[in-house]
């Protein structure tokens, strides 16, 4: 099953540091996916990162980013992921 691309609405887990210095999942909702570069066919996008715009939420807040890159394999604090399933 091909990774799914993503798309305004869905939940992702984005990568925090914690006030302990520990990365740290939290929830967030894809609010914008940045544009494909022009020569990237649509069958290859699943093979290529965008950056997208996160409503992470953060309880007692919910903090908005920008520009974030996907990291599915070395994630990284500052990058989002998809889901683990369980």
């Amino acid at each position: 099953m091909p990774v799914p691309l993503p798309s305004v609405g869905r939940i992702v887990h984005y990568l925090a540091e914690s006030p302990g210095g520990v990365p740290q999942c939290q929830a967030a909702v894809i609010t914008e996916v940045g544009d494909y570069p022009p020569d990237v066919p649509e069958e290859a996008r699943h093979n290529v990162a965008v950056p997208v715009g996160l409503a992470v939420l953060a309880p007692p807040e919910t903090m908005f980013r920008q520009g974030v890159m996907q990291s599915e394999i070395g994630r990284e604090v500052g990058t989002w992921h998809w889901p683990e399933r369980v």
